[in-house]
C-alpha cells in the first residue's frame, strides 16, 4: 500500500504541475512577451525552486493539510483515498483545459474520505478559518490590488505620453486627432512594445514583467509542495524521508508542467483578457505577493483564483474587456472541485479500507 500511496503523490504532483505551473507565466504568452512553451520553462524552472524551499518554510502548511483538518492518525488506505480523489479531478480538468485548484481538490478529498474515516475528526472550525475565508477573500483581494496598480499604471503612462508629445511641423491627415486621442496611442504604444525601439534590448517593464511571472511560480511552489507531501507523508516508502519525497514531487511537477501545461496556458493566456506587458506584470506582482505570504503564514491561498483575480483585475472597471464565458466555465470548475473530489475519494476510501 505505501508504494501505492508514492504513485499517487507522484501522479498529483504531475497533475498538479500540468495544471498550474501555467498560471505564473501565462501573462508572459498572453501580452506577447514569450512563446507559450518557452513560458513554460520559465515557469517550470521557478516552481522548482519554490518547492525545494518550501521544505524550510512551509511547516504551518504541512501541519495543516496533515492533522489540521482531519485531526485523526491516519491510515495509508486514507492517504490514497484522499490522493486519488485530488489527483482524478485535476487531471480530467487539465485535459479540458480549466484552472483549477489543488487546494480545493485536496480539501475536497479529505473531507469526503475523512467524514468515512473518522466523521468526528473533521475540524470545521479550522476549515472555516484557515481555508474558506483565505480562498473566498483572495480572489477579491487580488481583483481589487491589481485593478488600481493597473489604473495607476495607465494613468502614469498617459501623462508620460502626453508630456513627450512635441507639436508635427507638418502633420500627415491620419494624425489629426484629438489631444487626447493621440495621448492615448502614444501611451498604449509604450506599454506594449517589449523592447526598446532600435536597442534590441529588453525595456524594464519586459524584464519586470519576466521577474514576476517568476515570483508568481515560485510562490505556487512554496504554497501547493508542503500539501502534496503533507498527504504522502501519511505513508513512506522503508527509507523515504520528508526530504527524499519533497525532490520526487518537485521533478513530478516539472515533468508535468513541461508535457502538459500547454493546454492550461493556452487558456489563461488567450481567453480572459488581452493584456499589456504593464498589465501582465501587475497581475504577477498581485499574484506572487499574495501567495506568498499565505505561503509563509501558512494559509492555503488557491493560485488558480489569486491569478484569475489578478488578471480580470487587469480590465479595471471596463469589464467589457474580460471574456465573460471563459471566466463562467472557470468558476463552474471551482464550484464543482471540493464535490467531486470528495466523491471521489470518498468511494476510493470505501474499496481500500
Amino acid at each position: 500500500m505505501d508504494i501505492l500511496v508514492l504513485v499517487l503523490v507522484l501522479a498529483l504532483a504531475a497533475a498538479n504541475g500540468a495544471n498550474d505551473v501555467p498560471k505564473g507565466v501565462a501573462t508572459l504568452a498572453g501580452a506577447g512577451e514569450a512563446k507559450i512553451k518557452t513560458a513554460i520553462a520559465w515557469g517550470t524552472v521557478t516552481t522548482a525552486i519554490g518547492c525545494l524551499v518550501s521544505l524550510h518554510f512551509a511547516n504551518k502548511m504541512t501541519a495543516l493539510f496533515s492533522k489540521g483538518i482531519v485531526s485523526a492518525s491516519p491510515t495509508t488506505s486514507f492517504a490514497a483515498a484522499v490522493l486519488l480523489g485530488t489527483a482524478a479531478w485535476i487531471a480530467l480538468a487539465t485535459w479540458r483545459g480549466l484552472p483549477v485548484s489543488t487546494t480545493h481538490a485536496l480539501t475536497g478529498s479529505l473531507l469526503g474520505a475523512g467524514a468515512l474515516f473518522a466523521g468526528s475528526s473533521v475540524q470545521w472550525n479550522v476549515l472555516l478559518v484557515k481555508v474558506v475565508q483565505p480562498l473566498l477573500l483572495s480572489v477579491l483581494i487580488a481583483y481589487a490590488i491589481s485593478a488600481a496598480l493597473s489604473t495607476v499604471g495607465r494613468i502614469t503612462a498617459r501623462r508620460r505620453a502626453s508630456r513627450s508629445l512635441q507639436p508635427q511641423p507638418d502633420p500627415e491627415p491620419v494624425l489629426v486627432t484629438t489631444g487626447r486621442q493621440q495621448t492615448q496611442r502614444v501611451a498604449e504604444a509604450a506599454v506594449a512594445q517589449p523592447q526598446e525601439a532600435g536597442s534590441g534590448r529588453m525595456s524594464p517593464v519586459s524584464i519586470a514583467h519576466w521577474a514576476t511571472s517568476g515570483l508568481t511560480s515560485f510562490a505556487r511552489g512554496m504554497n501547493d509542495a508542503p500539501k502534496i507531501v503533507a498527504i504522502g507523508s501519511f505513508a513512506m516508502v522503508s527509507g523515504m524521508t520528508t526530504t527524499h519525497l519533497l525532490v520526487a514531487v518537485t521533478l513530478a511537477m516539472a515533468v508535468g508542467g513541461l508535457l502538459v501545461g500547454r493546454r492550461v496556458a493556452e487558456r489563461m493566456a488567450n481567453d480572459v483578457i488581452k493584456m499589456t506587458h504593464v498589465e501582465g506584470f501587475t497581475a504577477n506582482l498581485t499574484t506572487a505577493a499574495l501567495v506568498g505570504v499565505g505561503a509563509f503564514q501558512g494559509l492555503p491561498m488557491s493560485t488558480t483564483q489569486v491569478s484569475i483575480g489578478g488578471i480580470s483585475g487587469t480590465a479595471g472597471t471596463d469589464l467589457s474587456r474580460i471574456k465573460k464565458k471563459t471566466v463562467r466555465d472557470f468558476a463552474i470548475a471551482w464550484l464543482v472541485t471540493p464535490p467531486f473530489s470528495a466523491a471521489v475519494a470518498a468511494v476510493a476510501y470505501l474499496l481500500l479500507r
